[in-house]
């Protein structure tokens, strides 16, 4: 029986799509194993359960696997509906407006990101402001309707959806921005957000798997010497 029941995670440590489905994992109190991978050397496992993208995250569910992070997610919702507090709220204009907003944070504000580690000099100046707008965005016309008055999170008491995605992209912003030597997430512009965000990184489940501070800026630098050879290549 307990075989039928089996949840395997495989996922690399530095992935924030492995991240939030090990958190959501936790949140709706779901034994599972966690398999780490190197995706310099995938493994058999992981080549065989995902095919088509060949990456992590797979979640990997009485021997069916589910790829894509935000479809694993929806997966887990459906399938322990009963387990620990719902991922998303009841009503479906609320859902929608979540899942807008997780979007909205993934492809504008996470990939606005990404691109300092791409960046120098004035590009790199530009997509930090751009960063800045975006995050102003989200915090006038997202999370001042979406955040309730009182509540802890977006979800209520709980990690919900969008608490879950802000988290694994922004949660280590801080490094980041000791990283790159600029300010990214300002309090007295994004109150809202600052508060938000930092609420989050304090959350029991968040404290337990965030990576030491020395292995996230070692593994920015990797990524921007190879961001910057690549380019000097071209």
């Amino acid at each position: 029986m307990a075989d039928q029941n089996r949840v395997v995670l495989y996922g690399m440590w530095a992935s924030p799509y492995a991240k939030r489905v090990q958190l959501a994992l936790k949140i709706k109190g779901i034994p599972f194993q966690y398999v780490e991978e190197d995706l310099q050397n995938k493994s058999p496992d992981l080549l065989k359960f995902n095919p088509v993208y060949k990456k992590v995250p797979v979640l990997v569910h009485n021997g069916r696997p589910i790829c894509e992070s935000a479809l694993i997610l929806e997966y887990i919702e459906e399938v322990w509906n009963n387990n620990g507090p719902s991922l998303l709220p009841q009503d479906p204009y609320k859902r929608a407006q979540v899942r807008f907003w997780a979007d909205y944070v993934q492809k504008q504000v996470f990939e606005g990101l990404f691109l300092l580690i791409k960046t120098e000099g004035e590009a790199q100046e530009k997509a930090v402001e751009d960063v800045k707008e975006k995050l102003k965005v989200l915090e006038e016309q997202g999370l001042k309707n979406l955040l309730a008055e009182g509540s802890t999170f977006v979800n209520g008491d709980e990690l919900g959806y969008l608490d879950i995605v802000m988290l694994t992209l922004l949660g280590m912003y801080k490094v980041h921005e000791e990283f790159f030597g600029v300010k990214i997430v300002e309090e007295e512009k994004i109150p809202v957000v600052f508060s938000w965000l930092n609420r989050l990184i304090e959350h029991p489940f968040a404290k337990e798997s965030a990576p030491p501070k020395e292995k996230v800026l070692g593994f920015l630098h990797f990524l921007r010497q190879k961001f910057i050879h690549s380019q000097a290549a071209a």
